[in-house]
């Protein structure tokens, strides 16, 4: 089965589900990780599937030589095993936060992590918090990359798919390749075109389409991928009194393909999902002081970013005159939605950071999944405090970062619940091979 059909046939599994619930009686409803009958504790949080580094485009043949050789020379001059570098990288979270503790003109990590942001100036490149925002799409690949380069993939791929599923892989293009409302006025165009056809296959009238006509040349005609579901469903260009029209005819219509399986594929084509990529990182103290955010975290374009500061500055010279709560917390809304995306840090007692990226609207359970892929000990109760927020609880997990204000970027600080506080700066919590990404940002 094709990748097209097989995103059709889930797309009609899903649906048929949602109907088996709202079609049955099954009782009062609940959350799937709810507990019965039990007050709420941090203990009873769902335990999440372990963090799965991205893959990894496999090295050259030279290069693995190389590697090989490399490894060789470590090998004769020392035997030290990961271990080693695990000491050496907490040995270094250690003299930092001492040197931190012994400048007293300097913020905390803690404040200097979580201070407001300023806006980057237009074409900043330095000092970046991260490269950007990443995305997989399961779907095509399990490649990392930019939306604007996924789109182009995205493309590239429904076109490939058209020499061997036309109709089904037409109906996603409309969804894909165009604006929305010009979409969504297609496709209602196209099924009420097929439906009429599928109920009055022999009336004149719905066998042919004026393609001069006006709601076929504003809906229709020149919609990216509109023209190949309808070829799919057997109409063919052709001129009756020297008109352009589509006439349909049985013969034409594309082999193995029934009219409703098309109008059902048009009813459940979408956009083809991105996974947003966490993007991760494990950051030494110095390291976790750069809070600049690329371009991608905001909602406007750089343009408009440069704007926005010019009007930063005027509102300074406005701030001591008296505004209103109601006046404060609109601003502080308008602010707030300025970012698409999320940078969450959070600080372990050892002195490292984990960083990952989050859409503004995740979930705060999200986030404790997120921590807990990437434990060593993944069934290590722990709890998260946010330096603005307080103490991150069971009745937060199902509130969104934007919720909570922890955008654009915030720092959650982890405590191992029942570890001493004097062990846990001792304690490794983090998996060997994501202590392995520690490096110069």
């Amino acid at each position: 089965m094709s990748k097209i059909k097989k995103f059709f046939s889930r797309k009609k599994e899903e649906a048929a589900f949602k109907l088996k619930l709202t079609g049955s009686s099954m009782g009062a409803g609940h959350k799937l990780n709810s507990t019965k009958q039990e007050a709420p504790s941090s203990s009873s949080r769902q335990k999440y599937e372990a963090y799965v580094p991205p893959k990894r485009n496999d090295l050259s043949n030279e290069a693995r030589a190389a590697a090989n050789a490399a490894l060789s020379r470590i090998d004769k001059k020392t035997s030290r095993d990961f271990n080693t570098s695990l000491s050496a990288v907490k040995a270094q979270a250690k003299r930092e936060l001492e040197a931190e503790r012994r400048q007293k003109e300097e913020e905390e990590a803690s404040a200097s992590t979580t201070s407001t942001v300023s806006l980057p100036s237009v074409g900043d490149h330095r000092n970046l918090a991260c490269e950007g925002v990443f995305f997989r799409c399961p779907m095509i690949s399990d490649e990392i990359l930019p939306k604007s380069v996924w789109k182009a993939r995205i493309k590239e791929f429904l076109y490939q798919q058209m020499e061997t599923d036309r109709g089904l892989s037409a109906c996603l293009i409309i969804h894909n390749c165009n604006v929305k409302e010009k979409a969504d006025e297609c496709n209602a165009t196209l099924i009420r075109y097929l439906e009429n056809l599928i109920k009055n296959p022999e009336e004149e009238k719905f066998c042919k389409i004026r393609m001069s006509n006006k709601i076929f040349s504003e809906k229709v005609r020149y919609v990216e991928g509109a023209l190949d579901v309808l070829q799919a469903a057997g109409f063919s260009e052709v001129k009756i009194d020297e008109e352009p029209f589509l006439l349909w005819t049985l013969e034409q219509k594309e082999q193995n393909l029934e009219l409703p399986t098309l109008v059902e594929a048009l009813k459940n084509s979408e956009i083809i999902p991105l996974e947003l990529d966490r993007n991760i990182k494990v950051l030494l103290p110095s390291q976790a002081r750069r809070v600049v955010l690329p371009d991608e975290f905001y909602r406007l374009a750089p343009e408009e970013i440069k704007k926005e500061q010019q009007l930063r500055s005027e509102a300074i010279a406005q701030s001591q005159m008296l505004r209103t709560k109601a006046m404060r917390e609109r601003e502080e809304q308008r602010n707030l939605r300025m970012y698409r995306y999320a940078l969450v840090r959070v600080k372990f007692p050892n002195g490292l950071f984990i960083q990952g990226t989050f859409n503004v609207y995740e979930k705060i359970a999200d986030v404790f999944e997120f921590v807990q892929s990437c434990l060593a000990d993944e069934s290590l109760d722990f709890s998260l405090v946010a330096t603005s927020e307080g103490k991150l609880g069971e009745e937060d997990l199902e509130k969104t970062l934007f919720d909570c204000k922890l955008i654009p970027n915030s720092l959650l600080l982890f405590g191992a619940n029942g570890v001493p506080s004097p062990a846990e700066a001792d304690l490794n919590y983090l998996k060997e091979d994501l202590l392995m990404l520690v490096q110069a940002m």
